[in-house]
């Protein structure tokens, strides 16, 4: 029986949902309705490196729907946000804030972009936070960031 559970549980762990920790590369996908399609993203602590896409699914301008994928520690996620809003257009980020672990450029609908980073330094198991800083959108456009 003990075997029949073990079975079942390494069988969801493959399924639909969130990306599998093993892999270094995801895809999360923004639309004009003010979401990212995954609330949570997951690596593994074995990749030396991260590269995330982001797929703006939409069809509305960057002036007008723009999105953005930015990383940091969860305790600087709302200060951060607040300094994407002061920074304003056209990137919305406060430029050199090292309290921003990872940034993608701000893209428009139909359009991607993707940012590489070093996992050096991050802890797995530590709390992070990843977010859209176009003005208003990091309210709803935020998740998880968990490394494993």
């Amino acid at each position: 029986m003990r075997t029949f559970f073990a079975i079942f549980a390494l069988a969801g762990l493959s399924m639909g949902g969130t990306a599998s920790a093993q892999e270094c590369t995801q895809t999360i996908e923004g639309n004009d309705l003010l979401q990212f399609n995954l609330a949570e993203v997951r690596v593994s602590a074995g990749c030396e490196e991260v590269t995330i896409n982001l797929v703006h699914t939409g069809a509305l301008p960057v002036t007008v729907m723009g999105h953005n994928w930015i990383l940091t520690a969860t305790t600087d996620y709302m200060d951060v946000a607040a300094a994407g809003q002061a920074a304003g257009a056209p990137e919305y980020l406060p430029a050199g804030d090292a309290r921003i672990l990872a940034a993608t450029d701000l893209i428009g609908g139909g359009e991607e972009t993707s940012v590489t980073f070093s996992l050096a330094g991050l802890e797995p198991g530590g709390d992070y936070t990843f977010f859209c800083t176009f003005p208003g959108h990091y309210v709803l456009m935020n998740g998880k960031f968990v490394i494993e």
